[in-house]
């Protein structure tokens, strides 16, 4: 399906902040949602409510590194409670936690995707019918697959 990848573009050597999407096959961990803005989406992944002060921690000098975490926060966070409505589902894309290696990337999502697919952070970005759709069918251990 049509996707949008990161303005750095798809490297195998994916490092904190060049904005490239990381290669590879990663694991669906769970799914973030906006409830004030979505009905609970359908899938078998483990889903959780996002709050205003939800942020993900891309200080690679904080052990909260690639996380989330809540905002006040004293390391640099990405705010994860957005104004548009790129991250009203937001998928964690199991890369570089299991084990967490400091500057090796964070916050590597799936989520919707903006108007005319501009490119991303390093997240995949997909039109909201197709993020849906890939939720449905989602189960625990589901992989997407960047090339």
């Amino acid at each position: 399906m049509r996707c949008a990848l990161g303005k750095g573009g798809v490297r195998a050597d994916k490092k904190e902040g060049d904005g490239a999407t990381p290669v590879g096959r990663f694991v669906m961990r769970r799914v973030y949602y906006r409830p004030d803005r979505l009905e609970t989406p359908v899938t078998r992944l483990p889903i959780i409510q996002l709050f205003p002060d939800d942020a993900w921690c891309d200080d690679p000098d904080y052990p909260t590194y690639n996380s989330k975490v809540v905002t006040p926060y004293p390391a640099r966070t990405e705010t994860l409670w957005r104004d548009d409505h790129l991250y009203d589902i937001i998928v964690v894309l199991g890369h570089n936690d299991a084990p967490v290696v400091p500057g090796a990337g964070s916050a590597i999502f799936l989520h919707v995707a903006a108007p005319g697919y501009c490119p991303t952070e390093g997240c995949v970005a997909v039109a909201i019918e197709d993020l849906m759709d890939i939720l449905r069918e989602a189960r625990k251990g589901a992989e997407i697959e960047v090339l």
